[in-house]
């Protein structure tokens, strides 16, 4: 047999077609650890609540490393000096830099290995394929733990104005229908540059920028902080909790093998080993929503119940406050669930919890947006005297939850 055309064009709809530029990121694509993306959903449970978004990380890493090539085409036509292997790290860095995600991402970024983000994670899939490739991601690797001397190509990959951020936003609105996060990428690309090896966005894009923040911002509450998002990832949490918790104690559960193999098991960076790397890979949205169908039918009342919410979306009831809820009410909601259920107050409480959620669009203690004037001076985005309307997204904003059954309310 002859050899396959390796120099694919994937037809995506938000960029349009999008050329594979080598073999090496083709081989990449092609490689079990990164296909198993395709069955990891971008946006958790969120399509509970917007229908369409039923997007996949493996869409957005292949539309983060199309602009991330447009970047660098941009970037060498200014002047900047990038060499063939820098590019190709560049691409291979921000092609996998989700590619440690566990099943529906952040919603159970804690739950299948509590103790490791996914970028962790991230970090241990490129060790084990720059194995496998020969060497091949060191560069990348080096770019990603920000250890390459070149700074500004850490900022592309992983910063607050980079590829990835760029691209969830603009492929999360259109897979939701909400336009607040539809940005101009185009106009972001075109503005950047280089100056003393940092990223900077020439003075004419400022206004791009804050198009690009104020999107972020709209997107988080929104879209990926929405209360009906909320409930349903915590109810998600809840299940793989109490399903733990039964197996822990002695209970058979029915999941499948490597599911079971996590939840039994207390895996640390230390002994994450290979083996383990090749168990996490094998998990995907559909082992867990395969586990949630059968214990539909558990014998346990609180697994049971917490599955069929979870299939039937037949969610809790979630209240957002800025103050705190006192505690006095999330004890009053245990007792009087408890007498309902005929169950013990811990049982109770994986139906009634309290806790908060927090963002900051901009993070004055991380690697600021810098702009560059046309006198060659460099500010901070936010400390520019015309934009007072960003120097107020620095600001962390904190609410807080409470989730109790409809019935309670």
């Amino acid at each position: 047999m002859g050899n396959s055309n390796k120099l694919k064009i994937f037809n995506d709809p938000i960029y349009g077609f999008i050329n594979l530029p080598n073999e090496f990121i083709f081989d990449l694509i092609q490689h079990p650890f990164f296909q198993r993306l395709r069955r990891i959903s971008q946006m958790g449970l969120s399509y509970l609540v917007y229908p369409g978004a039923h997007h996949t990380r493996f869409h957005h890493a292949i539309g983060a490393m199309h602009i991330m090539s447009r970047a660098i085409d941009v970037l060498k036509s200014k002047g900047i000096q990038i060499s063939k292997d820098e590019e190709n790290a560049l691409l291979a860095a921000i092609l996998l830099h989700d590619i440690g995600h566990g099943p529906f991402s952040h919603a159970m970024e804690h739950s299948i290995v509590p103790s490791m983000d996914h970028e962790s994670i991230s970090l241990l899939f490129m060790e084990q394929l720059n194995i496998e490739f020969n060497g091949k991601l060191d560069v990348a690797i080096q770019i990603f733990k920000g250890q390459y001397p070149r700074k500004f190509m850490l900022q592309l990959v992983s910063s607050q104005l980079d590829m990835d951020r760029m691209d969830y936003l603009k492929r999360d609105s259109f897979y939701t229908g909400v336009a607040e996060g539809n940005i101009n990428s185009d106009r972001l690309i075109q503005m950047m540059n280089v100056s003393d090896d940092v990223l900077v966005i020439e003075e004419k894009g400022i206004y791009s920028v804050e198009k690009f923040l104020m999107a972020r911002r709209l997107m988080y509450w929104q879209v990926y902080l929405h209360k009906t998002s909320l409930g349903a990832e915590m109810l998600l949490t809840k299940v793989l909790q109490r399903a733990k918790e039964l197996m822990r104690n002695g209970a058979e559960v029915d999941c499948p093998q490597n599911l079971k193999f996590f939840l039994l098991s207390d895996i640390t960076i230390e002994n994450f080993t290979a083996d383990v790397l090749q168990r996490f890979s094998s998990l995907d949205d559909v082992d867990i929503l395969s586990a949630i169908k059968n214990w539909t039918n558990a014998e346990d009342a609180v697994l049971r119940d917490l599955s069929l919410m979870v299939i039937n979306r037949d969610l809790l009831k979630v209240r957002l406050s800025d103050e705190k809820f006192p505690k006095q009410l999330l004890n009053d909601y245990l007792a009087q669930l408890s007498k309902d259920r005929n169950c013990s107050l811990h049982e109770a409480s994986y139906f009634v919890f309290k806790g908060k959620i927090w963002n900051q669009v901009y993070n004055k203690q991380m690697e600021p947006v810098r702009i560059i004037m046309k006198d060659g001076s460099v500010e901070d985005v936010i400390d520019r005297p015309d934009q007072p309307s960003l120097r107020a997204l620095s600001k962390p904003i904190t609410k807080y939850y409470m989730c109790v059954p409809k019935h309670l309310v």
